[in-house]
């Protein structure tokens, strides 16, 4: 065989194989229609001819890149490496490359989406809080499917796939309850994201339904990180002298360790025989010692399962359905941080 110079292309390996064109690229697609033999007849040429296919090439004739955007916000938060994780996973076993984008927490996704636009992605998946709907429509207008996952925008047309995170808060409500709590400080986040709203206000509602006074339902902004979390503690209930009430409830697994680190490591109180505390996401870390970390889980994997299908990447020429909204159940986590 005469040695082929410069850049090997899929004529070249079609002509090797005896096959066509199409045969040869039919070959590079996961799920085509190939016989087996076929198949490794092709890759057998290719693998002679150290042929690599050409994904910018292929996507000018398709008018599909293969390539999915996500973009991530608050990274402080090791839930969003789990979905990025899910996501990958799934994305890359049906042959679509995943491109990553990150925003600030709690800024706004708009300039993010306008680098993505660069890239023309075959589909979006938002986990940061703040979108507008013009950027949405501009997406949409492309054929650009957006997909926020575990969030909701009123009066957006992007859908999305969310926890049932109201839901989610009246269970760890129940479970404080329970277990005998009477008083709450409550760890909140992003103020204008739905997750955090929404888990607050399941979590106040059951408790006022037991007949839990307001006034007994401290907030404090915990700014969905570590760090914030921990601060927020010491400055209520050390620098500024307020009892410590009986229950302190995390919005996100990271700001319940924040506190549980705050109290022990630096009051010298005990978890939960002085305070319980409870957290939201299930992370792995959650079920480390010295944590043991009661909390909600999130259907992560489910909830990628759902994203996916809201994308609809095989059927590029459908139309994108507005605004459905997917909500999971989440599901309590029994450990030490919360007496049963």
């Amino acid at each position: 065989m005469k040695p082929i110079i410069g850049r090997v292309t899929s004529m070249d390996v079609a002509a090797l194989a005896g096959v066509s064109q199409s045969a040869v690229s039919r070959a590079f697609t996961p799920g085509s229609s190939l016989s087996a033999a076929k198949r490794e007849l092709i890759l057998s040429a290719a693998k002679k001819l150290n042929y690599v296919p050409n994904s910018i090439a292929s996507s000018l004739t398709t008018r599909r890149t293969n390539m999915v955007a996500v973009i991530l916000g608050n990274l402080d938060n090791p839930f969003y490496v789990l979905v990025l994780k899910a996501l990958a996973a799934r994305l890359q076993q049906r042959g679509t490359q995943i491109l990553t984008f990150t925003v600030e927490n709690g800024a706004s996704s708009d300039d993010a989406l306008m680098r993505v636009l660069r890239y023309q992605v075959d589909g979006i998946i938002l986990t940061s809080a703040q979108l507008s709907t013009r950027m949405t429509s501009m997406c949409h207008d492309r054929g650009i499917p957006v997909v926020l996952f575990n969030r909701y925008i009123p009066g957006s047309d992007a859908s999305g796939v969310r926890c049932d995170n109201a839901a989610g808060g009246r269970l760890m409500a129940d479970a404080l309850l329970k277990a005998g709590a009477r008083s709450f400080a409550v760890l909140k986040g992003d103020p204008r994201g739905s997750t955090s709203q929404d888990r607050f206000q399941g979590f106040a509602e059951r408790l006022l339904e037991d007949g839990i006074p307001r006034s007994a339902i401290l907030e404090l902004e915990g700014q969905s990180i570590y760090r914030g979390a921990h601060a927020a503690v010491l400055r209520a209930f050390q620098d500024e002298g307020r009892k410590v009430p009986d229950a302190i409830f995390g919005i996100n697994d990271t700001m319940a360790m924040g506190a549980m680190d705050a109290l022990r490591g630096v009051m010298g109180l005990r978890v939960p025989d002085d305070v319980m505390i409870g957290g939201f996401d299930n992370i792995d870390e959650a079920d480390y010692w010295p944590y043991r970390l009661t909390t909600v889980r999130q259907p992560a994997e489910e909830m990628a399962d759902e994203t996916l299908k809201l994308l609809d990447l095989d059927n590029p020429g459908a139309e994108i359905q507005p605004g459905i909204d997917i909500k999971l159940p989440g599901e309590l986590v029994w450990r030490d941080s919360i007496p049963r």
